[in-house]
This record gives structure tokens, C-alpha cells and sequence, in this order.
């Protein structure tokens, strides 16, 4: 009978990442399969094992349950990723969070009252008045239009749900989405294993969660799916060489420009990795038909957005994806060429041809940008590379807290224990650097850089950290998991040139004499009769295994509790501890958002910073002066001045736009750090920019340049409209004693007095006053003093100004004033 051939277990790395579980049962030998060469040349070790493994367990069940758990284990980690964003439900209820999704709540409404069509045409008369805004033409409308279609479709399956829910947890849903791409994309990069922690990563990562949670209904709730599964496609387009792959990147690029600003990122990402390939010599014609059919279809549907338009072909942030576009037609070309022309003549038609195209292509860009045709840089673009840009020539821009640099601290509050992981999984893809891989060090090098210049864009690199963190604890894991022992050098004594080794004769004769005469374990370690402290050994394996298991669970702490204490508390419901533990909801926001729609017109305008415009629309609804959009940095710079400037100044500016209520924000009682006091500055900053003779930032500090609102605070200081509205009548909190402001640790005086605002009076006791003079009192402030809302009073019938007004109700005299019929002669006057 022939003996029985032994079963070769390959080491090849690449076998054993496409299909871990089948290469690890064919490579594991059976006892029967024991060496037994009758002619004594060569003989084949068997593996040692560090654990026993079942036996006569057959491939194909194997393989259908690592594929059933793998499944299992993905739809765990999107229910993890989705029910880990319900914090704020839970602890508040199902409110729409911070400043921006108020808007996008207000525009779906909009979609699904009053149809696609109008929503599309939509000029909204109540923003920015009295300028009013084309909503439908300046805004991306791919999260309103994805909310309507899930609106619509629980609809028609009889499920009839208020859009506000859809709303709320519409971030929530596209995280558990967003956890299934980046298990594809990272599966394209590693091993199925890899991509299951990537997805875990990404699930939980507070660098993601933080503009994800349930009520976050921003553009970014659905972006990093899209992000994602872009990049997917793009890959497996660029692995297989197929245009309909291609056309499904190109068409997820459409919905992500429709859906965020942010496409750009992807613009110019793909483009870089194409041109990357062409430079290190990888141009094929996968390369060529990939791009061509992601540029050509992608550039198409972004072009269907009213706010993109011809954007794609006429500004510098799209310049490189065209430039590539072009490059590949034009090394397509050549290598057509150099298959009809022989060598020599082709080399030199080569360099004749790049020297003319690179020519031709560099004076029709000079031409076309100095022509207006393609619009420079923008300053948001300039800003990226000059941190300090901004606040010299864009202060709206520098005024906004997430457009700041990111401190270090950041890095490890929202990546955790993967930033350290991260190099590593660099490490492996430069090791193997194939074309997918290279794209992984690309996306990893640019979105090191832009996190660290604004803290925004810490989104954009926890996806590829959490990849690459993943490839590197996948390959540790398997490491120390897969049961085969490598071979030891010393059973080698002759290496071929290809570096591989090979048993001589003597050696390989001299180990099948020392097999026969001893026993032989199969295991090592606890389990063989002899211990193994080696790097393989059982010994080591449990203790790593043990150790990144116990790194997971820190993991999952610290996202947890990072979750639930800084990322799920809405901004317009506050929460506190009150002194026996329990929990005091602070709802001043939507009392005093409440307060509006229920005690002015339909029509009465208000007047507050910027920041609080979609709050004000969306819960008051209410027309304000400026709002979140920022389109008109002279409208923001009028209000910045109005809020400025002292009262002579500032009424006008009131009247003239109609402002019936001024809404400001103040934290001074509370500690709210949040107010108008500490955004101030920047209200001043901006306003210079316009009004650099009337506003100037020098006179709102002490003479030692400290930014006082004490006792020590500049006249500038004391009579702006801003901190009038701030201080008045708090001193009356603390008996009419200098009262203390919690956020800025000062001692504020007594004697703030307002006289171009008051108090909303009934219709009854308007008449019988006979007036529109209003007491001097605020018209509203809410419970903890957040929230004061102040009315503008009109001009007084009889002439007077506003001080002899007040002067005249509460009973005081007046300083001498020139009579106008006394020629001159000065009086007194009550």
C-alpha cells in the first residue's frame, strides 16, 4: 500500500488573509499524516500545535459558521453603534440638538408639508431681514431629501411617525450604516477580523458619536456613511477594473456633495491617490477605467445641486480631480502610442509631448484663472494651511469654537487607546503597500493634518484611524490565536538565494533519527511536557490575548463614559446636579423660545448674536436679523456693531432694521460659560472689520490688556449695548450689593440702567398711557437668568429722547438742557 503524502501547510501570508479559517484547516497536519519518506532524502515536520484542536471537522462547516458568525457579530456591532447614541432620549427626551439641526428640522417640515417642489423654490422673507434668504438655492439639500424619503416610506408601509423622529434618530441609523461600510472597506484592506474591529471602533468612538447621537440632525449625521462607502467603491473599482463599480462610487459621491460641504475632502482625496499610483509606476487599465467613470458620473450628479452648480468646473478645490482626469487620457495615450511606435522615436515623441501638454495645460490655467473663469482659493481653503488666517481676515470664521486648532488632549479623549494602534496599522500597510493600502496612507497623512488644525475635522480622521488601529489589533490577535507554531531557524543550515530555507540531507536525516528515538508532543507549553516561554508559546499567547482583551473592555469603558457625560446632553436642554445628587433640568432656552411664540406678533423681529438665528426661526419662529448661515458677513457685522456700541448708537441701527426684541444670553448667574459676555470679543472683532474707526477692540480692555467687566472695566465696556443687556437689575439679586458673575470670577457694580429698551406692556394699559413708552424693565427673563429678552421702544411722541424719558418717569431732574425757543438761555426741566 503507498504511503499517504503529507498535506504541505503554507506560510504565505496573503492565503492566510483572504481566508483565514480554510488556510488554518488545510495547513493544520492530522497524527496519521506523520512523516514517513521511504528514500530518506527529505523529511516534512509537522506542525506543532500550542492548544489542541478538534478533529474530522469538515471545510465547508467550518466556513458556513465563521460566515454565520461574522454576520451575527455585524449586526450586534450596528445595534451596539446605534443604541449607544440614545443617551440623550433617554436622559431628555426627543429633542432636536444644538444650533444648525434646528434649521434642517424647520427645512424638512418644509419638504414634507409642502412638497419637493416648493421646498426646492423656497425664499424664506423671515431670515436675514429684511433681506430675507433662497433657501433652496444655498443650502445641501441631501439630508432633508433623505429624511423625506424615509418619511414617506414608513408611510406607505402604515407606519405613520412625526418627521421631528425621523429627524432625531436619523444619526443614530446611519451609524449603525456606517459601521457595515467600514467593515467592507476594511476587508478590502486586511482580513474579514479587521474589518469586524474596524467596525466595532468606529460604532462606539466618541470621534464619531460626537456628531452622531440621536436629536445631531446635521449634515454629518449621514456624511461618514456616505465618506465610507465611497471609498468602498472606489477601491473594489479600482481592485476589479469595473465601471459599474465606478458608477456606484460616482453615485454616492453625488449624494455626498448633495448632503455636505465636506465632499471636497473626497474631491480631492481620490484624485491624490490616482495620481500617487501614476507616479509610482501603477498606471493600469483598471486605474484608467476606474476614475474615468467615478470623475465623469460623479462630476455630472454634484453638478445636479443647486448650490454646487458649475463649482466642479470653475474653482480651485476641483482643479485636481479635472488635472487627473486629464493626466490619465494623457498616459493612456502614450501607452497606446508606445505599442505602434518603436522605442527610439518614441522616447523622443514622449518627451515632446509632455513638454507641450504640461505647457499648454499651465498657460490655459494661468489664463483662465486670471480671466475670473476659475475662482481663486477661498479663505475658508487658506485658513486650513494658516490657523492664524482667519482671525486676521476672517474673524466669522475664527469666531466659531469648532473651527479652532485641536489640543492634544482631544486626540486622546475622542480616539482613545486607538491612537496608539494607529501607527501600527501604518506600519503594516507600508509593509505590504499594495494600491488599496497605499490609499489608506494617503487618507491617513491628510487627515492627520487637517485634524490638527481644526477640531472639526476630528471626524474626518477617526474612520482611518479605526481602520488602521483595527488591521493592527487584528494581526496581533492572529498571532497569538492561529495554534501553528512556526518552524525554528536551527532546523534550517542552507538558505537558497530567494531567501527561503531548505533541510539539507544530513540535517533533514539526522531530525527523522531523533524523531524515531524520542517521543514526540504535538503541543507546547501548559499542555507538552516540557514548558515553552517563547514568543509562541501558550504561556505568552494567553497572557497577550489577555492583555488586548482587557484593552477592549478599557475601550468600551471609556467610549461609554465619554458617550453619555460629554457627547448626549442637547444644548438647548442644560443638566445639573442639585446638592443632594439628583438631576435639575435647566430649560431656560426653550421657555424663553416659548415665551416668544406666545407673547409677540407673528411679525415682530428679533435682534440677537448670530449663533441663536435657526433657534429662534425653528422654536419661536420668529424673523431674525442673522442666523447660522453667515452668507452676509456685513449683516453679522451691523448686529456685532449694535451690540457694541453704546445706546446713542445702537437705537438707530435698531430702528432702521426694524427690530422689535433684542435676545441675549447671560451665564453669570448660573456659571453658563457659554454666554454672550465671552463671545463678545468677537462681536467687536467682526464689527471692526467693517467699522474700523467706529469699532476698535483696544478700548474694550483694561490699560493692563485684561478683559474686564468689574469694577475695572472700561467706560467702552459699561456703556455697550451688550453688557448693559448682560447686567441689568442683577445687582437687585444680591440686595443692591456688587453682585458676583459666576463664569468670570468678578465683582459687578451697581448702577446698570437701560433707556432705548423696556417692557412689553398689555394693549389696555398702552392706551391708557396713551404711549408707546414702555417701563424700563426687561421683557422677559428666564428662570436661571440664561435667557433675557429686552423690547425696543419707539420714539417718543412728544420729541424727547430716551433719557428724559426715563429721567422724567422715574421722577428725577434733568441737567441743564438749551432751550430751543430761549436763544440760547439755559433751563431746568423735569
Amino acid at each position: 500500500m503507498a504511503p499517504k503524502t503529507p498535506r504541505v501547510a503554507t506560510d504565505s501570508s496573503s492565503s492566510r488573509d483572504n481566508d483565514p479559517v480554510s488556510s488554518l484547516n488545510a495547513s493544520i497536519p492530522s497524527i496519521s499524516d506523520a512523516p514517513n519518506q521511504p528514500n530518506g532524502d527529505s523529511v516534512q515536520q509537522p506542525r506543532k500545535l500550542a492548544y489542541p484542536l478538534p478533529a474530522q471537522i469538515s471545510h465547508s462547516l467550518l466556513t458556513n459558521t465563521e460566515s454565520f458568525l461574522r454576520l451575527v457579530t455585524l449586526l450586534l456591532i450596528s445595534a451596539a453603534a446605534i443604541g449607544s447614541r440614545l443617551f440623550a432620549v433617554i436622559r431628555f427626551e426627543s429633542v432636536i440638538h444644538e444650533f444648525d439641526p434646528w434649521f434642517n428640522y424647520r427645512a424638512s417640515k418644509v419638504l414634507v408639508n409642502d412638497g419637493f417642489y416648493e421646498f426646492w423654490n423656497w425664499f424664506d422673507p423671515t431670515a436675514w431681514y429684511p433681506l430675507g434668504r433662497v433657501v433652496g438655492g444655498t443650502i445641501y439639500p441631501g439630508l432633508m431629501v433623505t429624511s423625506g424619503l424615509i418619511w414617506n416610506a414608513l408611510r406607505w408601509m402604515n407606519m405613520p411617525v412625526d418627521i421631528r423622529n425621523v429627524c432625531v434618530m436619523l444619526a443614530p441609523g446611519f451609524a449603525g450604516l456606517t459601521a457595515i461600510a467600514t467593515y467592507l472597506f476594511t476587508t478590502e484592506m486586511s482580513t474579514p477580523s479587521a474589518g469586524l474591529l474596524a467596525a466595532a471602533f468606529i460604532g462606539i468612538a466618541p470621534g464619531y458619536i460626537s456628531r452622531s447621537v440621536a436629536g445631531s440632525y446635521d449634515n454629518e449625521a449621514i456624511a461618514i456613511f456616505l465618506l465610507m462607502s465611497t471609498f468602498y467603491f472606489w477601491i473594489r473599482a479600482l481592485k476589479l477594473g469595473s465601471a459599474f463599480w465606478g458608477m456606484l462610487a460616482a453615485l454616492f459621491y453625488g449624494w455626498m456633495v448633495a448632503a455636505w460641504g465636506g465632499y471636497v475632502f473626497i474631491t480631492n482625496m481620490i484624485p491624490l491617490h490616482a495620481f500617487v499610483l501614476i507616479l509610482m509606476g501603477r498606471f493600469t487599465q483598471r486605474l484608467y477605467l476606474s476614475y474615468s467613470s467615478w470623475y465623469i458620473i460623479g462630476t455630472i450628479c454634484s453638478m445636479q445641486v443647486p448650490f454646487v452648480g458649475f463649482l466642479p468646473l470653475r474653482t480651485s478645490e476641483h482643479m485636481a480631480a479635472l488635472g487627473v482626469f486629464g493626466l490619465l487620457q494623457l498616459v493612456s495615450f502614450v501607452e497606446i502610442v508606445r505599442r505602434l511606435v518603436p522605442g527610439k522615436q518614441f522616447q523622443l515623441l514622449l518627451r515632446g509631448f509632455v513638454v507641450l501638454a504640461f505647457v499648454a495645460s499651465f498657460t490655459v490655467l494661468v489664463a483662465l484663472t486670471f480671466s475670473g473663469w476659475i475662482a481663486p482659493w477661498t479663505g475658508r481653503f487658506y485658513s486650513l494651511w494658516d490657523t492664524g488666517y482667519a482671525k486676521i481676515h476672517i474673524p466669522i470664521i475664527a469666531s466659531v469654537s469648532e473651527h479652532q486648532p485641536t489640543a492634544w488632549p482631544s486626540f486622546f479623549f475622542d480616539l482613545g487607546m486607538l491612537i496608539f494602534f494607529f501607527p501600527a496599522g501604518l506600519y503594516w500597510c507600508f509593509k505590504d503597500m499594495r494600491d488599496e493600502q497605499v490609499f489608506i496612507i494617503i487618507y491617513a497623512v491628510l487627515s492627520s493634518y487637517f485634524a490638527g488644525v481644526m477640531v472639526r475635522l476630528m471626524l474626518v480622521i477617526t474612520p482611518v484611524v479605526c481602520v488602521s488601529a483595527a488591521i493592527a489589533y487584528s494581526k496581533i490577535l492572529e498571532t497569538y490565536i492561529d495554534p501553528i507554531i512556526p518552524q525554528e531557524d536551527t532546523d534550517m543550515d542552507s538558505t537558497t538565494t530567494d531567501g527561503h530555507s531548505t533541510p539539507s540531507k544530513k540535517a533533514s536525516k539526522k531530525a527523522a533519527a531523533a524523531a524515531s528515538n524520542k517521543p514526540r508532543s504535538l503541543f507546547t507549553g501548559l499542555l507538552g511536557k516540557r514548558s515553552s516561554f517563547g514568543v509562541y508559546g501558550l504561556d505568552t499567547r494567553i497572557i497577550m490575548v489577555g492583555t488586548l482583551s482587557y484593552f477592549l473592555f478599557l475601550w468600551v469603558h471609556h467610549c461609554t463614559f465619554v458617550t453619555q457625560t460629554a457627547y448626549s446632553s442637547p444644548s438647548v436642554v442644560l443638566a445639573s446636579r442639585n446638592a443632594d445628587g439628583s438631576q435639575a433640568i435647566i430649560d431656560d432656552f426653550r421657555e424663553a423660545y416659548y415665551w416668544l411664540r406666545q407673547n409677540t406678533e407673528k411679525d415682530a423681529v428679533v435682534m440677537s448674536w448670530w449663533d441663536y438665528g435657526y433657534q429662534i426661526a425653528g422654536m419661536a419662529d420668529r424673523p431674525t436679523l442673522v442666523d447660522n448661515n453667515t452668507w452676509n458677513n456685513t449683516h453679522i457685522a451691523t448686529v456685532g456693531k449694535a451690540m457694541s456700541s453704546n445706546e446713542d448708537v445702537a437705537y438707530p441701527i435698531l430702528r432702521k432694521h426694524d427690530v422689535d426684541y433684542v435676545l441675549v444670553i447671560f451665564g453669570g448667574l448660573l456659571g453658563y460659560s457659554g454666554d454672550d459676555i465671552n463671545k463678545f470679543l468677537w462681536m467687536v472683532r467682526i464689527a471692526q472689520g467693517v467699522w474700523p474707526d467706529e469699532v476698535q477692540e483696544p478700548n474694550y480692555f483694561t490699560p493692563r490688556g485684561e478683559y474686564a467687566v468689574g469694577e475695572r472695566a472700561t467706560s467702552t465696556m459699561k456703556n455697550s449695548l451688550m453688557y448693559k443687556m448682560s447686567y441689568y437689575r442683577f445687582t437687585e439679586l444680591y440686595g443692591g450689593q456688587p453682585a458676583q458673575d459666576r463664569v468670570r470670577g468678578q465683582r459687578i457694580p451697581p448702577g446698570v440702567t437701560l433707556d432705548t429698551l423696556g417692557k412689553l406692556f398689555s394693549k389696555l394699559k398702552k392706551q391708557a398711557l396713551s404711549s408707546d413708552t414702555l417701563s424700563p424693565d426687561e421683557a422677559f427673563t428666564s428662570e436661571n437668568w440664561i435667557v433675557r429678552i429686552y423690547q425696543v421702544k419707539k420714539e417718543d411722541p412728544l420729541g424727547r429722547d430716551h433719557k428724559a424719558v426715563s429721567a422724567f418717569e422715574s421722577g428725577k431732574r434733568l441737567k441743564k438742557s438749551r432751550s430751543a425757543a430761549g436763544g440760547g438761555s439755559k433751563k431746568k426741566t423735569v
